[in-house]
């Protein structure tokens, strides 16, 4: 398992067939956020995202912290122009606007930041350790990576308002009862479920994979109706792949189907999107 790339403070590896592993690596600070590894992170996702050979990506920390948040030391003393030119949203949106699963492997401190990072992610497996929060209001400030409006879906009003305006971390076996979590499970096995995960979905269906993705996030910003007509819409189109036919065929000849790796239509041209 080598390093594609190492800017020592983001490490990507490939650990098995499809899957690209980012791992925080500034764990002095318990892998606290600054503006270089935030624009890494934007950086890496954008690349992965366009790597036809990635087919799902996992991020990671360290023992100790998956992320602990910002980096307070950048903004002790910035002014709102400052912190206006740094034009984070698009850094955010790197990895929002991620086609590919994304699965945030969380062990130890996910804090303010951190827990943001992780709310990125499309499926959160946690370690018995993880600590989770957002305690931006104890320090005289709000989340501005997406907590309030990523939480709160995620978990509904109330249970979000209470953790936004009191700051109290929660741990993982919280997160997992209250939705925030997809599993939890022992320190020792966190990161090999993800990376297990991972390669799962790293050889399955690719088009069917990123129109899944595509209906639950679009779906989660319009009405009701709206999200059924596109969940329809992408249905019907899965049906003009090859992966549908060896899918079904597989299921009756009680046998392993055999997917592509790349999105493909019926006649076996890869599928853009």
């Amino acid at each position: 398992m080598n390093a594609v790339l190492d800017t020592s403070l983001l490490i990507e590896t490939r650990p098995t067939e499809g899957v690209a592993l980012l791992r925080l690596n500034r764990p002095a600070v318990l892998n606290a956020l600054n503006l270089e590894l935030r624009r890494a992170l934007a950086e890496a996702f954008t690349r992965l995202d366009g790597d036809i050979t990635v087919r799902a990506i996992v991020i990671a920390g360290s023992e100790r912290a998956f992320c602990a948040g910002a980096d307070l030391n950048e903004y002790v003393d910035a002014t709102p122009p400052e912190v206006i030119s740094r034009d984070m949203g698009r850094l955010w949106d790197a990895i929002a606007q991620c086609r590919k699963p994304v699965i945030a492997a969380v062990r130890g401190h996910a804090l303010g930041g951190g827990c943001e990072l992780a709310m990125h992610a499309d499926i959160i497996i946690a370690g018995e350790s993880a600590r989770f929060g957002q305690p931006e209001v104890l320090i005289g400030l709000m989340p501005g990576g997406g907590a309030t409006q990523r939480l709160t879906r995620a978990v509904g009003k109330f249970r979000a308002m209470k953790l936004l305006l009191a700051g109290a971390p929660f741990s993982a076996a919280e997160a997992l009862a209250m939705g925030l979590a997809s599993d939890v499970v022992a320190d020792g096995l966190m990161e090999s479920t993800a990376l297990g995960l991972a390669s799962q979905l790293a050889a399955g269906p690719q088009q069917a994979i990123r129109f899944i993705k595509e209906a639950v996030l679009e779906g989660m910003n319009l009405p009701l109706q709206q999200g059924l007509h596109l969940e329809r819409k992408l249905f019907q189109l899965l049906f003009a792949t090859a992966d549908k036919t060896e899918g079904i065929r597989a299921r009756l000849d009680k046998r392993q189907p055999h997917f592509h790796h790349q999105p493909q239509a019926r006649d076996g041209t890869e599928r853009s999107l």
